[in-house]
């Protein structure tokens, strides 16, 4: 893990780029025409926002949809303000043609980058790198392009302070080398959200897209991962994939070797800001949403899960694992309810569509099965309500995450920081949350269903003593590297002469 950071460091040093897919600020346009601006969703942003405030940094970002390529084309150089006022300094939205955005965005980076990593093909039919992948990979490279060019404009004038760009993620992830070379005196970090594939399962991408990744992370001057597992993984593939002629990898300094650059590696497990969300919990829309919830569990036992329907949240097998739990321990059956609460994801590509399909099929069956005139064993809500999700957690006495594979879950985090009574933590192994929260939670094989549905049932039948004591110590965990904190820290990384 890298060092905190030190005093006098920050933004205000100097100029700071930061860059990802999704930016601080979306718009919708009405039947009128008129647009109106909205902050930006998911975790990256909640936890970029703090430092996208200061007068010296600017996020550049893409545009996602029409609503955002209007406002964009009406904003002088598609620059606004992080309230998506035109004309503003804080942010830049570039309009990428909806063409190339779109095999970049759906076809490479969340249809091929993102099953690798998170080891997610059904390899006897998938992945088929043919034809039409080449024309998405050039796709990959323009949209990479447009975004390297953006940061190398906007780093204005090499003398001065220094300059600092922070790349983040796996759209991104060309975006290092091709900018070093329009800008070698800018300092460069990326960071990687999701876990990083093993060598054998990422030697499934064609050679030279393979090799083309690891050149574009490894053009950064440092590469930050959500948790060890994952860094050695990116080592590893190194070694594998670049070979002892073309990249030094040094374990020991934690830093690779490529062409003559070094690129220091680091651990940065993102945390959650336990005031700012305790604070919103405490709000009436979600002092409502409690109420409401807590008559419809109707003082039973409540086993919770918050995802997004995404392959590798591993929700129908969560499901199949209470299934298990009724069936094998029917002393449960009218004590206990499990609510479900899946955040829609990706449903543009047909295979989240048919998995959220196979998620509703699943709870149906599990209802008909076991419901009862006056039980309802389970509540599955596929829609996106923060308070609601909000006041599951303060009720919790147990909290499942269970995904295939995952950079971290912040999800893992969040439960224990707001559960009124404390509750017991189901978690999968495979998350990178339990490298930090392992010691406090029941931890599962995410493929075992039966394994799962015993840890549930142990999780139910902790003592409340026990209970306190682990979410307590989960929370601590949780909250140890705030957003602002994680981000620092990438930043005190690139002044590190071992880092540069």
């Amino acid at each position: 893990m890298g060092a905190g950071p030190a005093s006098g460091e920050g933004p205000a040093d100097g100029r700071v780029l930061i860059a990802s897919n999704r930016g601080p600020v979306s718009f919708r346009l009405s039947d009128e025409g008129r647009l109106s601006a909205t902050r930006g969703g998911g975790g990256l942003v909640s936890g970029l926002s703090a430092v996208a405030n200061h007068p010296n940094a600017l996020w550049v970002c893409a545009a996602l949809g029409e609503a955002d390529r209007a406002a964009a084309r009406r904003a002088p150089g598609g620059r606004l303000g992080l309230d998506g006022t035109p004309g503003g300094s804080g942010v830049r939205m570039l309009d990428i043609p909806p063409t190339v955005f779109h095999r970049a965005y759906n076809s490479v980076a969340n249809s091929t980058l993102w099953f690798v990593h998170h080891m997610l093909y059904d390899t006897p039919n998938q992945p088929h790198f043919g034809s039409a992948f080449s024309r998405e990979w050039e796709s990959f490279r323009t949209y990479n392009r447009a975004f390297a060019e953006a940061l190398a404009e906007e780093a204005g004038p090499a003398a001065g302070p220094p300059i600092r760009a922070v790349v983040q993620d796996y759209h991104l992830s060309l975006v290092p080398r091709m900018l070093a070379d329009l800008r070698p005196d800018v300092r460069i970090a990326h960071f990687a959200h999701t876990p990083w594939a093993p060598p054998a399962y990422y030697r499934m991408l064609p050679d030279e897209v393979g090799r083309e990744v690891l050149e574009g992370v490894l053009g950064a001057d440092h590469a930050g991962f959500l948790c060890q597992r994952w860094a050695d993984a990116f080592l590893d593939c190194c070694a594998a994939v670049l070979g002892p002629e073309g990249a030094r990898v040094d374990r020991e300094r934690r830093q690779v070797d490529y062409q003559g650059h070094v690129t220091g590696i680091g651990v940065h497990p993102l945390g959650v800001d336990a005031g700012g969300l305790v604070s919103r919990a405490a709000a009436p829309d979600v002092r409502a949403r409690a109420v409401a919830l807590a008559e419809a569990a109707a003082g039973r036992k409540l086993i919770l899960r918050i995802d997004r329907t995404e392959l590798s949240k591993n929700i129908v097998r969560g499901l199949a694992a209470y299934r298990e739990l009724l069936t094998t321990h029917p002393e449960w059956l009218g004590r206990v309810v499990h609510v479900a609460f899946a955040y829609p994801s990706r449903h543009d590509l047909p295979e989240y569509r048919e998995y959220t399909a196979s998620v509703q099929r699943l709870a149906g069956e599990i209802s008909e099965e076991f419901g009862t005139e006056d039980w309802n064993p389970l509540i599955l809500q596929v829609d996106d309500d923060y308070p609601r999700s909000l006041a599951a957690y303060r009720l919790a006495d147990v909290l499942l995450v269970n995904p295939i594979r995952d950079g971290m879950n912040l999800v893992a985090k969040e439960g224990p920081i707001l559960s009124d009574r404390g509750c017991a933590l189901v978690l999968s192994r495979e998350a990178g949350a339990a490298a930090e929260l392992g010691a406090d939670a029941l931890l599962v094989n995410p493929f075992d269903v039966s394994g799962t549905a015993e840890a549930l049932h142990a999780a139910l039948q902790m003592t409340e003593p026990e209970r306190k004591r682990r979410a307590e110590s989960l929370a601590r965990a949780a909250s140890a590297m705030p957003p602002t904190r994680w981000f620092a820290e990438q930043l005190a990384a690139l002044d590190r002469p071992g880092d540069r």
